[in-house]
């Protein structure tokens, strides 16, 4: 047999593409080599009440809904080569329970060795390098990921560091937190915080984040929370500027709040359904906070545990299964838009600890498959929150755990993702990929 010219050319080239692929993929950024090759991933948008993602053929349109889980500290773990492993390890696994969105931190604010933004506007690579990370290891297992853009509270500098900047620059600012919602120093600092995190062109990939199909979703903020009723037209007014700012800058993505659902004293009817009085008192209102116009996607949370921790475990599911019902409804029939419960929690330090767990968490699992199978607006939800091995001690709270030592747990969360999957793809494996496909062999 002769050996055609053309295999001489051909097969030297691709040993030589093979072996860089398989060193960055096996050791990452470590060897400073780009992207070669990213996998496709579309766009995801909404149609009305749904989450909607583009077909191959740029024609058709699949509804998605979602299964996920938050990591709050992905981009921290990023910083440094040795702790990028768990980053990895964390991505993967979630991944492997067929999840595909990843809530998780896009900020750090202070003048900390770990944190992004050093002073306004000014920025520490080397952490910008680990959101870098984050966002490239989240394309390469196909993973999407809500990017939340300052927190709430004090934790990682939240909006009280962007008050204090202000007082330290002589600015005429309260020091109460609510300024950081309407004093226009302040809040010019976060617009540049914005424009530097949705423009930067990733050190990796080449890719800008604008242009990144893994990010899913802009998150305003954290959980908002005002000191009162009182600031919230201030609220209101800084959720319609900051969307419409994002949106001016990045129009690929979905930008929601980062709310945890409270209804305000303006909802009466609604009201009853909030955990107690006091989430009434925090300047929010699920309902008018949410149909703002830039706003693609409403958020909800849900903690029944420290919520309304003196009721019964029954007391608490049939709680959850109203505050769900309550803002799907609102959604289809208020909004038109998307619900997507973005926090999920329920602790392990009760007692019966992970069977309880996975009975609240089943509570909402079985309440978004039913929205699923309606095609109603109960988009997805996302556990608070997973680890890895070797994070429990610095990033664990009562609501933590790693899934894969709670076998329970780890089989609920697969069993919700592949079942929200056979609504759409009528129980069919990933294309050329069923060896690695969670759900493939999966009894329904």
């Amino acid at each position: 047999m002769v050996e055609q010219p053309w295999r001489k050319r051909v097969y030297p080239l691709l040993g030589l593409l093979t072996t860089v692929a398989l060193i960055y993929w096996n050791f990452g950024v470590k060897f400073k080599l780009p992207i070669l090759w990213l996998p496709k991933m579309n766009f995801v948008t909404t149609n009305s009440t749904h989450f909607v993602f583009r077909d191959d053929d740029g024609i058709n349109e699949s509804t998605m809904y979602v299964n996920g889980w938050n990591s709050y500290w992905l981009l921290e773990e990023s910083i440094w080569d040795d702790s990028r492993k768990r980053v990895t390890e964390m991505i993967r696994r979630g991944a492997q329970m067929g999840m595909t969105v990843c809530r998780t931190w896009a900020f750090s604010d202070g003048k900390n060795p770990s944190s992004l933004q050093i002073s306004p506007g000014v920025f520490n690579e080397k952490v910008f390098q680990g959101l870098d990370f984050v966002i490239a290891e989240a394309r390469r297992h196909k993973i999407r990921l809500i990017l939340s853009l300052v927190n709430n509270l004090d934790a990682f500098g939240g909006k009280a560091q962007y008050v204090r900047w202000a007082k330290e620059a002589g600015a005429n600012v309260t020091s109460l937190n609510d300024s950081f919602f309407s004093h226009p120093t302040v809040k010019d600092y976060y617009k540049n915080y914005i424009k530097a995190v949705v423009t930067r062109k990733n050190s990796l990939t080449g890719v800008k984040y604008s242009d990144e199909p893994a990010i899913f979703a802009w998150e305003l903020m954290n959980e908002p929370r005002c000191i009162s009723n009182s600031s919230a037209p201030v609220l209101q007014s800084w959720i319609t500027e900051m969307a419409a700012f994002t949106k001016s800058l990045d129009k690929n993505h979905l930008v929601t709040v980062g709310l945890e659902g409270f209804y305000g004293p303006k909802a009466s009817k609604r009201s009853t359904i909030n955990p107690g009085k006091w989430a009434g008192l925090l300047g929010l209102d699920f309902i008018p906070n949410s149909a703002v116009a830039n706003i693609d996607f409403a958020s909800v949370h849900a903690y029944p545990d420290s919520w309304i921790p003196e009721a019964d475990m029954r007391q608490k599911a049939d709680y959850l299964s109203h505050w769900v019902d309550s803002h799907v409804t609102d959604g289809d029939h208020v909004l038109k838009k998307p619900v997507l419960f973005t926090e999920v929690g329920s602790s392990l330090r009760v007692n019966k600890g992970v069977y309880n767990k996975d009975f609240l968490l089943k509570t909402v699992y079985d309440k978004i498959f039913e929205s699923a199978k309606k095609g109603q607006a109960g988009a997805g939800a996302l556990i608070w929150q997973l680890l890895v091995e070797g994070v429990e001690e610095h990033y664990g709270d009562q609501f933590s755990l790693i899934a894969w030592d709670h076998p329970s747990t780890y089989k609920l969360i697969l069993e919700q993702s592949c079942r929200l999957r056979r609504i759409f793809d009528k129980g069919e494996p990933t294309r050329g990929l069923v060896h690695k496909d969670p759900c493939f062999g999966l009894k329904s």
